[in-house]
């Protein structure tokens, strides 16, 4: 079967698919404090969330994320994980994970674990307990922290994703990178996204350029960049002190568009070729229009044949150009 390759010649091997729109917290950059979430008929089955994932990796996806809002709060979810591994067992998918707020680790990292998970990116954006209240809103740090460690418990690596936000975490810059390598966790940095209606004056608020950010650890640690690549857009450094290795996803300061390798599915069944475009396609019409995946895997090339060559956020002029109006949650991180 030809494999999927879009119009600028890159291969898609990467599939981030939302499972649920909604979370047990309220980012701050992420969503609205009372969020207007779908309505449940309308989110992909669980049976349909496999036959989706599982025709994309018949089109050569070999890398799945499971996303949402936060995955672990959708029903019955461990039942997608567990239909999902048996293509890790075949060999034709190489790595099966997810992204999380970490508050339902503790009950679910074990079986995630058994489910073939080897590594999990944990979103936590604050060491200080109060100011991580202030900024989910709704979340728990310790509830936080015990996932963490269940999961590592469990044999699962742990990458931390902090979002780099002006003005309320950048006096942690250097106590989360004493954490994550006291903990033996890795650190990615991400630069804040204007997806949503959150007003423009606070993005440029929060917007904290990680080359500025980068340049504050080289002024105390000797940076070596490296090749390594784990499928996604972090580019990477190995802080030579510490023997840490630092992610950097720069979507504003230096997009990594010439190399995706990626799309995004969300609850829904909306295939997102950009997260930073609006274009879409629908996938669940021909999910359900027929029990053989003929008309979906049709959808999918023609989808990927639009892949545009990237996306054009700009805060550079003191103006937030190319805002989604989606939030982050709908389309899946």
């Amino acid at each position: 079967m030809a494999p999927l390759i879009d119009p600028f010649a890159r291969p898609i091997t990467y599939l981030r698919v939302s499972v649920t729109d909604r979370c047990d917290f309220r980012c701050t950059y992420c969503m609205a404090e009372h969020m207007q979430f779908l309505p449940k008929k309308d989110l992909l089955t669980l049976e349909e969330l496999d036959r989706l994932s599982s025709a994309f990796i018949r089109l050569g996806v070999e890398k799945l994320r499971i996303t949402g809002g936060e995955p672990l709060v959708r029903r019955d979810i461990l039942t997608f994980f567990r239909a999902m591994s048996r293509h890790l067992d075949s060999g034709a998918l190489k790595e099966l994970t997810l992204t999380t707020n970490g508050s339902q680790l503790k009950r679910f990292a074990k079986e995630l674990a058994d489910c073939g998970i080897r590594r999990i990116n944990v979103s936590l954006d604050t060491l200080d307990p109060q100011k991580f209240q202030d900024i989910t809103r709704w979340g728990k740090f310790a509830q936080v922290m015990e996932g963490i460690e269940a999961a590592k418990a469990a044999g699962i690596r742990v990458k931390v994703n902090t979002v780099a936000l002006k003005g309320f975490n950048e006096a942690e810059l250097f106590p989360l990178l004493d954490w994550c390598a006291r903990e033996d966790n890795d650190l990615t940095f991400i630069e804040v996204m204007p997806m949503g209606e959150m007003g423009e004056e606070l993005r440029l608020d929060q917007y904290w350029p990680l080359k500025d950010l980068r340049a504050r650890l080289a002024e105390r640690f000797t940076l070596t960049e490296l090749s390594e690549r784990t499928g996604g857009p972090a580019r990477y450094v190995r802080v030579e002190e510490t023997g840490q290795k630092i992610g950097f996803i720069t979507p504003l300061t230096h997009n990594f568009c010439e190399s995706c390798n990626r799309v995004r599915v969300t609850c829904t069944g909306e295939l997102f070729m950009c997260l930073g475009q609006e274009d879409n396609a629908d996938l669940r019409a021909p999910l359900r229009a027929s029990e053989g995946d003929e008309l979906v895997e049709d959808a999918i090339r023609r989808a990927i044949a639009r892949k545009p060559k990237g996306h054009d956020f700009d805060y550079s002029r003191q103006k937030v150009e190319g805002q989604m109006s989606r939030h982050m949650s709908h389309t899946g991180g």
